[in-house]
Parts: structure tokens; C-alpha cells; sequence
């Protein structure tokens, strides 16, 4: 097909649119009303901070100070804090109490003790499985309505028939259960194939026979090995004929005044074109529509009424914090999965299963950026310089400073001064191991400050004094200075950490740019990073992962390898009802021999 065509054919822009811990018995059964405890423990990962802690559990900052005395200096992955239930007494205002499991605890277990069906407690911890069902891990536990409470407990009337019914798209087995008023148990009894997952389109029987008696005695005794099993129960994937995407993006069309950046998100799109195109020459059927956000949230709540939302497979976009959280809900309402491929600042992932933030979150980012800097210069002499300035990199150097301390590595620290920096970092240095720099600031002026006193170090030729070995350890803000910095980054044998990488001398690289040129007529925009990749990698890995593993990929990530041409992903859930954050790194490696290595780090 024309390249044109194929271009204003896609491009249909709409421009109005576009426990809690139980004190005693395990095998007891609480009431709402006994349900006392009005505290749990969570465990805490690497890159999670107290603000992210506190809007995962709707709690207030101050609360988690309040409850765990020192955390507001800081707080260690590995250690756990207590968190105020939102209300106490186990009627949390969003339907939920949190449960930490104990040693020894089952999913049968924690339904005898909260008197709920277990598939209730799957259905809202859509992260649950086997391998996160452990002990130390926070959980969801739905709370019952008052005036369904007796239905739970069996109180219905019999009735003599029993009907099929088929199985609708993105339908669960929760869902069915309760749009039929039965339990999982008399489902799963009446269609032992539910056990390997609910496909659309399968015919089941609806057990509308039960007598009340069998009801309650079913409730009060399930299997305890197929309750258990619901959490390592294979799930089909669900195949897509026809990819549906909706791709939201402020192009703020007529506006005249932001068209910079108006030209970067038409350069998302672009890229986001050539991967639908090579989908599709591997075979696979893509529907694009394509929305203008806008400012504000006018024109994205009339997006979501249009017809191609609801049925899309796939939602990619949006920028404002205040347009991301109404996707989301729509999104999470409609069992969609959404992309938010810009902003690393936005809390719906931690909360919403269906959203997965493409840009990595900077706590998580440093956290790991520490433990690979750690990793890499362990057994070398680290140097600290400290440079004050505008682009101090506060966060960071706090987390690798943190991390050696824990691991129990040595480091050294300087306060740069122009006059004597050169001899006072070289009283630093030692001849027996390699000599790391890392500045504090990741400006520019920090690196022409210590990039000449390093080198003359390095490369001594004085014959009484041994040259000494240097590496200079930085940011990724470091990759927009090689115009003036490149001969120096080899010269120093350089490490970047970043997530994000494009190496301009690779071919994967210069194969992208003559492809888009010979597309669109024109030149990548130089930007870090650059958008039309951003928009290629994002349309690669989210349809590819779509055309093998179904509208379900999200039970496969640990399977789907997309080399990135500039983006790498490596999506991981923040909880167990959570979506997916971004915790992929590369670490660039400028070497000696003018050679650039990405490394990527899971």
C-alpha cells in the first residue's frame, strides 16, 4: 500500500475527541463487627517511599509516621511498617480491609476466617498466585455489604432448574458467580473445566437446583485442596483476531503556541505507525483510532463515549495527571489495559491492575540504579565529589550511599574546589584498584569541571608517577552532552545508568531513521529521548505482546523478550492488586576503545 495513503488513513484525529492480623484462633470466623484489629504490616521492596506506601493504602503519610517512629528519616527494602487501616473495625470506606499473611495461612484458611468466598479474594487481588501468596505479603480482603451478608451465608431460597449459559468476553469466574447469585464451589462443582480457566465463548451449566441445605453446607465446608488450587489454576490465553487500539494524545490541534510540543506527540504517533505497520507485515490485524486530549478533561470524557473505547483491547496515552486518572477508571471499568507511556508521576497504578507506567518511577529508579553501581564498582576505590549546583542529584547519591553502607563498601567523599580539585582527588586515589568518580550533579558544567583533572590523571607520562586508573560514573542526562563530551567519556571509561538508551552508531538505530525519514520526510527531533522511538518500542511491545499472548499477557511477562531499539521493558506488579511499573535499566558503557556496550539489568 502507498505510504501516504497508509499514513492519512491512520491518522483519524478527532478533534473533539480523541492483619490485618487476627488475634487467636485461625480457624475462627469473623462478623464485621468482631473484626478489631485496625492495623497490618507491610513489607517494604526496593523503591517504594512512604508517599507511595500511603496513597497504595489510602492512608495519610503522617499516619505511617505516626505508627512507625524513625521512618520519617528514611526507610530500609526488607523492613516492615505499620499501616492504619482506613477505617478500624473492618468496614474500610473502599470496600476493602488489608490482611498481611502469617506463616502457615492458605487461601481456604483466610476464607473460613473472613467468612468469603476465596474466588471473592482472588477476583481483588488480581496478582495472587502461588508464588505471591507468601508470608509477609499484603493482601485485599472484600468486605461483605451488610444486607448481602445472610445470601453469603446461604440464606436462599431452593429452586428446580438448571440453564447454560455462554461465557461473554472478559467475563470472570466471579463475575458469573455473581451475576447468577451461587458460589464458586457450586459453579466449579457443575463445570470442573472452570478449574483451567474461563474462556469467552465456553457453554456452562448454571446450577439453579440447589436446595438451601446444600447451599449452606457448601459454604460451610468447601474443598479445601480446590480453594487452594484456585491460586495455581492455568489461565487460556485469550486470543485476539483483531488488535483494537485508541491512541490519546495532546496534539492540541489549532494551538499554535505549543508547537514544540505538540510536534514531539505527533512524533510519538509516527512512531507508533511504523510498528502497527511491521505487525502488521508479521500477519497480525490492527484497528488504530486516534484522539486529540486536549487540555483538561473536556475532550477525553467525550472520548470515553465513543464507541471504539469500550471495545478496544488496548488504551495508550494521555499526559495531565487529572485526564490519566479518568482512563484509568474507564479502563479499570471496563477491563482494558491502559498505558501511561510519559508521566512517571501518577499514583492510579498503584492501585488499578489494568495501568502500566512505561516510565519508570524515579524512586525505583535510583533504588536499582544504587544496587547495579554497587554491583558493578564494589571492589573499586568509589570517590564522591560533591559539586553544588541547580542539578544536584540529591535522591540518588543518597540511595548509593545507602546501599554501600548497607552492603558494607567503602567510599570516599570530596567537596569539589576548583583551585586544588585536581591534587585533592588524587590524595584520594589509589594505584592498586580502579579509581570511580561519581559527581553529584549531573549538569554539564559538572562534568567540564572534573572531565580535564581526571584525564591528566589517567594519562600521567611523567615518569616518576604511575598513571592512574579512572572510570567516571554518572546520569542519563550525560547522553545529551556527547557533541562536547564524547572523547571524554571514552577517555574515562564512562558508565551511565538510564532507562533509556539509543546508540546513534547502531544499526538498529540507523535502520529506524532512514525508515522514518523515507516515511514522514524529515529528521527524528533531537530530543532524549526521542519520541518516535518511544512511540515504535511502546507499539512494538505492547501489541506484540497482545498478538502471542492474548488481551491476558499480563500472565506471561516474564516470557515476552522485545530487544528495544531505545525503551527497554521489565514490567513488575507494585502489589498484589495493583498494575505494572516499568523496572527495567540499562547501564551504558563508554569504553576505552571507543566502543559503546548497553547492558540491560532485571
Amino acid at each position: 500500500m502507498n505510504k501516504f495513503c497508509i499514513y492519512a488513513l491512520a491518522f483519524t484525529l478527532s478533534l473533539s475527541s480523541v492483619d490485618a492480623y487476627s488475634r487467636g484462633d485461625d480457624k475462627r470466623v469473623f462478623t464485621a463487627s468482631e473484626r478489631k484489629d485496625d492495623t497490618f504490616f507491610h513489607t517494604i521492596e526496593r523503591g517504594q517511599t512512604v508517599y507511595a506506601i500511603a496513597t497504595m493504602y489510602g492512608v495519610s503519610v503522617d499516619d505511617i509516621y505516626r505508627l512507625n517512629p524513625g521512618s520519617e528519616n528514611g526507610i530500609k527494602a526488607g523492613a516492615t511498617l505499620r499501616i492504619p487501616q482506613k477505617n478500624a473495625g473492618g468496614t474500610a470506606s473502599d470496600g476493602y480491609i488489608y490482611h498481611t499473611i502469617r506463616p502457615k495461612e492458605t487461601l481456604y484458611s483466610l476464607s473460613v476466617r473472613y467468612a468469603i468466598p476465596a474466588m471473592r479474594i482472588v477476583e481483588a487481588n488480581p496478582g495472587l498466585s502461588t508464588s505471591t501468596f507468601t508470608a509477609g505479603k499484603t493482601i485485599r480482603i472484600p468486605m461483605t455489604p451488610a444486607e448481602d451478608e445472610g445470601k453469603e451465608a446461604g440464606e436462599r431460597p431452593g429452586q428446580q432448574e438448571e440453564i447454560e449459559y455462554t461465557v461473554q468476553k472478559r467475563e470472570t469466574m466471579y463475575r458469573i458467580c455473581r451475576k447468577f447469585d451461587i458460589t464458586s464451589s457450586e459453579l466449579l462443582k457443575w463445570n470442573p473445566e472452570l478449574r483451567n480457566g474461563v474462556k469467552a465463548g465456553m457453554v456452562i451449566k448454571i446450577p439453579v437446583a440447589t436446595t438451601e441445605e446444600t447451599i449452606i453446607q457448601e459454604n460451610k465446608n468447601p474443598d479445601e485442596r480446590e480453594v487452594n488450587a484456585l491460586l495455581s489454576a492455568p489461565r487460556d490465553i485469550e486470543r485476539v483476531e483483531r488488535i483494537r487500539v485508541a491512541l490519546l494524545l495532546p496534539f492540541m490541534a489549532g494551538d499554535t503556541t505549543r508547537a514544540s510540543a505538540t510536534a514531539r506527540f505527533v512524533e510519538y504517533y509516527e512512531g507508533f505507525l511504523l510498528a502497527v505497520d511491521s505487525l502488521k507485515e508479521m500477519g497480525t490485524s490492527i484497528e488504530l483510532s486516534v484522539y486529540d486530549t486536549g487540555e483538561g478533561t473536556r475532550q477525553v470524557r467525550q472520548i470515553l463515549e465513543e464507541e471504539a473505547l469500550a471495545d478496544a483491547n488496548l488504551i495508550i496515552g494521555a499526559v495531565q495527571n487529572d485526564q490519566i486518572g479518568l482512563i484509568a477508571k474507564f479502563a479499570q471499568e471496563k477491563d482494558i489495559k491502559y498505558v501511561i507511556p510519559f508521566t512517571s508521576r501518577n499514583d492510579d497504578v498503584l492501585s488499578n491492575a489494568n495501568v502500566y507506567q512505561v516510565n519508570t518511577p524515579h524512586s525505583y529508579l535510583y533504588s536499582k540504579a544504587a544496587q547495579a553501581g554497587c554491583d558493578l564498582f564494589r571492589d573499586q576505590n568509589i570517590i564522591l565529589v560533591d559539586i553544588k549546583d541547580a542539578e544536584v542529584k540529591t535522591d540518588f547519591v543518597k540511595a548509593f550511599k545507602t546501599e554501600m553502607s548497607q552492603r558494607g563498601i567503602p567510599f570516599k567523599e570530596l567537596s569539589y574546589n576548583g583551585e586544588t580539585f585536581a591534587e585533592e582527588v588524587e590524595a584520594l586515589m589509589t594505584h592498586d584498584k580502579r579509581n570511580v568518580i561519581l559527581p553529584t550533579s549531573a549538569s554539564l558544567d559538572a562534568v567540564n569541571k572534573i572531565k580535564a583533572p581526571l584525564r591528566m590523571l589517567s594519562e600521567l607520562k611523567e615518569e616518576e608517577k604511575e598513571p592512574y586508573l579512572v572510570t567516571l560514573f554518572g546520569y542519563p542526562e550525560w547522553q545529551t552532552y556527547t557533541r562536547s563530551s564524547l572523547e571524554d567519556f571514552y577517555a574515562l571509561d564512562t558508565y551511565i545508568y538510564s532507562n533509556f538508551y539509543a546508540d546513534n552508531l547502531s544499526p538498529e538505530v540507523h535502520a529506524f531513521y532512514r525508515e522514518y525519514k523515507d516515511w514522514f520526510s524529515k529528521s527524528l527531533i533531537n530530543t532524549f529521548p526521542k519520541y518516535g522511538i518511544l512511540g515504535f518500542d511502546t507499539g512494538m511491545f505492547f501489541l506484540g505482546a497482545i498478538r502471542t499472548y492474548g488481551s491476558n499477557f499480563e500472565d506471561n511477562l516474564d516470557k515476552i523478550r522485545y530487544k528495544s531499539i531505545q525503551t527497554g521493558f521489565d514490567f513488575h506488579r507494585v502489589n498484589n492488586w495493583g498494575g505494572f511499573i516499568n523496572t527495567n535499566l540499562f547501564i551504558v558503557h563508554y569504553k576505552n576503545d571507543f566502543t559503546v556496550v548497553r547492558d540491560e539489568i532485571r
